[in-house]
């Protein structure tokens, strides 16, 4: 039995909006992102993770719990960051993390310190005028404090400058190498494809497709900038069998399309040509659901 199973899941609100048949599982231990345009039903789906939504059909479950009707058991393994956050009233943020700790029965300040340091946040600043970035670095200190075995995290790093960020992402693998299970949704490809093992991406309420990261670092098809010293060079490579995706004449430069099998072909072609530069354009997450919603988009026409 996977930790996390979502089996059937649809609520439906009308108009074509809601979730529509969801099926995912996430293993112990695994870091799974969840990406999709905005109102494509990532929230949705967390929120019933999270117990606080029906489903009109299907189930979904963490660790053997039904996440509507075992809520309460749900929420004692799970920290979570939401994607809406609204303190209750509380006097500063030292305030609602003793609150919230009392709650989850942690008896030590000892990790929570540890989160307030390498969030960089001054926790004894009033909770309502807190700037967004600040009020997300508290959610997540909120949600990770009490050592939950899995994290559920609704866009976690949104207001976060890019070197607070950073840190995040760190903290993120921390918990990763600890064991934990981790069920993130983001906006941002480049923090899912180096915090997660596997990345399933929704579109209109449908998942369309779940892939792993490993698989788009090792992708087949590379393509590869390369750079001639001489004009003359760049014209007669034009003329070699290769698939040119791209070229810029009035630099020497082409864009070269290989599969994995025929990269010793290109490498020994290129002995024979005076070469300034020769790399690997890396193939990324973004890159590859973008091809998928792209083939999406045009079937449905």
């Amino acid at each position: 039995m996977s930790l996390i199973e979502i089996d059937h899941l649809t609520k439906d609100y009308g108009g074509g909006r809601g979730i529509f048949d969801i099926h995912l599982q996430v293993e112990e231990g695994e870091s799974f992102g969840f990406v999709g345009t905005n109102g494509a039903g990532k929230t949705t789906t967390i929120r019933h993770l999270m117990g606080f939504l029906n489903p009109h059909q299907g189930v979904c479950r963490i660790k053997g719990y039904d996440c509507w009707s075992q809520a309460a058991d749900v929420k004692r393994l799970v920290g979570y960051v939401p994607g809406e956050i609204a303190f209750p009233d509380a006097r500063n943020g030292f305030d609602f993390l003793e609150r919230q700790a009392a709650m989850t029965g942690v008896t030590s300040s000892a990790y929570r310190d540890y989160l307030l340091e390498k969030l960089q946040l001054d926790a004894s600043a009033n909770l309502k005028r807190m700037s967004k970035g600040m009020k997300q670095k508290t959610a997540i200190a909120a949600a990770f404090m009490h050592d939950p075995p899995i994290l559920i995290l609704d866009e976690p790093s949104t207001g976060l400058d890019p070197l607070m960020r950073a840190s995040f992402t760190e903290l993120l693998e921390e918990e990763r190498r600890r064991g934990k299970t981790v069920f993130m949704s983001s906006h941002m490809f480049n923090e899912v494809e180096a915090t997660c093992d596997r990345v399933g991406m929704i579109k209109d309420g449908v998942i369309i497709d779940v892939t792993s990261t490993a698989a788009i670092r090792h992708y087949e098809n590379k393509t590869y900038k390369i750079e001639f010293i001489e004009s003359a060079d760049y014209h007669r490579f034009l003329r070699e069998p290769f698939d040119v995706g791209e070229r810029r004449d009035e630099n020497n430069q082409v864009f070269v399309n290989v599969h994995d099998t025929d990269i010793d072909l290109l490498v020994r072609t290129l002995t024979g040509y005076r070469v300034k530069f020769f790399t690997e354009i890396k193939y990324s997450l973004e890159q590859y659901f973008d091809g998928v919603y792209r083939k999406e988009a045009a079937d449905a026409q």
